[in-house]
């Protein structure tokens, strides 16, 4: 059989298993609009031809190693190009250094072109065909891709799909008043509806962007502005919207991309007289673009960015029968354990990971400590409330612990989006430096630093205990302080989020191997717990997880058990040694040490952890 032919029936082996439904849930968000849907359908034709080989074959593989993205030897990290490598050929060259910290998964912040000094760090999209020119081109792109996949690494691309920059070329011709382009956004006329839409749809940025609307000068109208006034909400609406967009994530991913990261996905539909976020439009949305990606790219994943509460969250994973995200960041989780570092007491982080431990395991959270945005406090303070908890004092005092204004608080952040009237602030800091680690290199003081390096050691053993993928800041791996410089650039002091984005310091990570020096003492043991994870069959995604009790707030414990392994896990985020008044009755052993450890009242230093792990013949 000829090439094409066999690629022609491998298309519509894959579009028949979908088409079904495709059609069924296409015709009813866009009212049977046949010409709309018979183009998408030949648009995913085109992609899936377009396709490199290398990619259709890696395609096949992973076709054939269903949930092949699930391993737990799977790390990731989060990069800007800049900070990181400079360009796309500079992250190239650094990939040796990614793969001795044991990296296979590199998230690329958003790198497509972006209008400088309305781009919000590259999230306001002039052009989804190219990449900003001092980082590279596409071609760059694919290449890194590329080199990547020879090594088993995969690649993460944010798709800014909520909105467009102003500079688009769809935004320049609503601008200029041609109406078919005005219909890929929401225009009006007036404030009328736009003042409608304001009283039941919530402020992302209150002080710093208010308001979801903004006058476009040039067009004599109000254009739905959530985010920024320089990003253009897309009206999904419109089949044309979707159509196009859904063909640039493809674009995307025929690059080489595997991870596409949906971002601001809980509010691409837009109707009066809701919130306009998580509708069920976006559901329907989210579907056909996963049976999309499986029918021309079935080796590339959709990550849900939803920065909400866990029930507005697990939604977007779908159904077994009809999926929707392959992966979703587990922010509740992240937000928590900050929480818990402050307070000191375990109580709702255990709440918050009953609810999580008790999802089905196909369920895979992306878990981290750190990552590119700030700090929100969105915890469950329903149950916080009977420890007699007020929420916005409580935000207070977690913004406050964080700037380090306690005397037993070294830790270093700065807030983000402060509202002093809704006392709403969030926070932003490195992993490192709201551990204490800056403030005990600041003071000389060797004991501070110590107990700094432990924390941050702990909280990556938390992290790395998780099921799910870890994921940590570049810079991370080596203690990276928060960089001040950003409030001396006219394009970033405004933004106190640039705190953790500062460039990596390469001089700092050719101290990675000292015994001494901060960055060798967290790197070295960040690689030796990553390894333990990497090799030990009870992390695996499909390991039971459970809490264990240890009558004690101060120390967390995690249960384990997958295939006749069990570990226990214990944190103490205490700032005192303490007892996890534990009575296992296996055998047990370290699983740092190897040595023979009981699993009764477990006694564990300030702010360090223990993993426990037994076998069953």
């Amino acid at each position: 059989m000829a090439k094409k032919e066999t690629l022609e029936k491998e298309f519509k082996e894959r579009f028949g298993q979908k088409y079904d439904e495709l059609k069924w849930l296409y015709s009813e968000i866009y009212h049977n609009d046949e010409q709309a849907f018979q183009y998408f359908v030949s648009m995913l034709h085109r992609m899936y031809m377009e396709r490199p080989e290398e990619l259709k074959v890696l395609d096949r593989q992973r076709e054939q190693e269903e949930g092949w993205y699930r391993s737990n030897d799977m790390l990731g990290m989060l990069m800007y190009t800049n900070c990181f490598g400079k360009t796309l050929n500079g992250v190239k060259e650094h990939l040796p250094y990614l793969q001795e910290a044991g990296v296979n998964y590199v998230h690329l912040m958003p790198l497509l072109e972006s209008p400088k000094g309305r781009s919000d760090g590259g999230y306001a999209v002039a052009d989804f065909r190219k990449v900003q020119p001092e980082l590279g081109t596409m071609e760059e792109l694919a290449d890194l891709a590329s080199e990547c996949h020879k090594d088993n690494m995969c690649v993460c691309l944010d798709f800014v799909m909520n909105h467009t920059s102003e500079d688009h070329e769809w935004a320049k011709r609503a601008r200029n008043g041609e109406k078919e382009f005005q219909d890929r956004y929401f225009f009006f006329d007036n404030w009328n509806i736009p003042n409608q839409f304001e009283e039941t749809t919530p402020q992302v940025f209150p002080q710093t962007a208010p308001g979801n609307f903004s006058w476009c000068e040039e067009a004599g109208k109000v254009v739905m502005t959530t985010f920024y006034p320089y990003q253009w909400d897309l009206n999904y609406g419109n089949p044309v919207v979707f159509n196009d967009m859904t063909e640039n994530m493809l674009y995307l991913c025929n690059q080489g991309v595997d991870i596409i990261r949906l971002d601001a996905v809980p509010y691409i539909w837009k109707t009066l007289g809701t919130s306009c976020r998580n509708l069920p439009q976006v559901h329907t949305l989210v579907r056909i673009m996963r049976m999309a990606s499986e029918i021309v790219c079935p080796g590339t994943l959709l990550l849900g960015e939803v920065v909400m509460e866990p029930s507005k969250v697990v939604p977007y994973f779908g159904t077994v029968s009809k999926p929707e995200c392959h992966m979703l960041y587990n922010v509740t989780t992240m937000a928590t354990t900050w929480h818990t570092v402050a307070t000191k007491d375990v109580r709702l982080m255990k709440h918050q990971l009953g609810q999580v431990f008790a999802l089905p395991k196909k369920y895979t959270f992306l878990n981290y400590l750190r990552c590119h945005d700030d700090i929100g406090w969105g915890l469950d303070y329903d149950y916080l409330k009977q420890f007699g908890a007020d929420e916005a004092e409580h935000k207070r005092f977690l913004n406050d612990y964080f700037l380090g204004h306690f005397d037993n608080s070294d830790a270093r952040g700065e807030l983000y989006n402060d509202d002093p009237r809704l006392r709403d602030a969030r926070l932003c800091g490195t992993t490192a430096s709201l551990c204490g680690i800056e403030a005990a290199e600041y003071e000389l003081n060797e004991d501070k630093l110590a107990m700094g390096i432990r924390l941050d050691i702990m909280l990556h053993a938390f992290l790395l205990t998780q099921s799910g993928i870890p994921v940590l800041q570049s810079g991370d791996e080596i203690g990276q302080l928060n960089d001040y410089s950003y409030h001396e650039d006219s394009l970033k002091w405004d933004d106190s989020r640039y705190l953790h984005r500062g460039d990596f310091i390469w001089d700092n990570a050719k101290k990675r191997r000292s015994n001494k020096a901060r960055e060798g003492r967290i790197f070295k043991a960040l690689r030796k717990l990553e390894k333990l994870r990497a090799s030990h069959k009870v992390f695996s995604a499909d390991a039971d997880a459970w809490i264990v009790e240890t009558y004690n707030d101060h120390i967390l414990g995690i249960g384990r058990y997958y295939d006749g392994e069990k570990m226990i896990a214990l944190f103490n985020f205490s700032d005192q040694d303490e007892t996890a008044w534990i009575n296992e009755f296996e055998n047990y052993k370290d699983m740092l040490t190897g040595k023979r450890r009981e699993a009764r009242a477990v006694n564990i230093p300030a702010k360090d952890f223990a993993w426990l792990v037994t076998t069953f013949k």
